[in-house]
């Protein structure tokens, strides 16, 4: 699966008309992520209750919880995630699972998905990286994230590119 994701999101950089400057505009963004996952629970027993995640989710418009952190994922999955992001310039706030047992099983039973990542938008559970990827390539990402106040770096990167094609027959 890892090579479907990676293959999957070169595609979408192939279409994507992104400069050098918007590269690295984009990937300065700062991504919030949190240490404080890091603290390993006191026994097995421990969990994470639900209205703890609740609150977690709503901590920003976009929270994913994740293998690694953004800087350095652990798994293709999170990575292709973490390019989606990055792609569409999202700031987000992340969440390392594999520093928090309890974090990483009490997120899969909040959304009942059993598999890491997972992405909230606007607190609402979206999917994990295969879903996040359809959103993606059917452009409807852009109007989830629209939704909720944020604006794709890909949206500006084609609507930049098309002002000046409408300048052009103004004339």
């Amino acid at each position: 699966m890892n090579r479907i994701c990676q293959t999957l999101l070169r595609q979408s950089y192939a279409r994507a008309p992104l400069t050098s400057n918007h590269v690295a505009a984009t990937a300065t963004r700062c991504t919030r992520w949190y240490s404080a996952d890091a603290s390993p629970p006191a026994s097995a027993a421990d969990v994470v209750d639900k209205s703890t995640l609740e609150k977690l989710v709503r901590t920003n418009k976009v929270v994913i919880f994740m293998k690694g952190n953004p800087q350095a994922p652990r798994c293709g999955f999170s990575n292709a995630v973490v390019q989606i992001m990055r792609m569409h310039g999202v700031q987000y706030d992340a969440h390392d699972v594999l520093q928090n047992e309890a974090l990483r099983q009490g997120v899969k039973e909040f959304t009942d998905w059993p598999t890491i990542p997972q992405v909230f938008i606007d607190g609402e559970f979206v999917g994990g990286c295969d879903i996040l990827m359809q959103l993606h390539q059917s452009g409807d990402l852009i109007e989830e994230l629209k939704k909720v106040g944020i604006i794709s770096e890909l949206l500006k990167a084609e609507e930049a590119k098309q002002e000046p094609n409408t300048e052009e027959k103004k004339k």
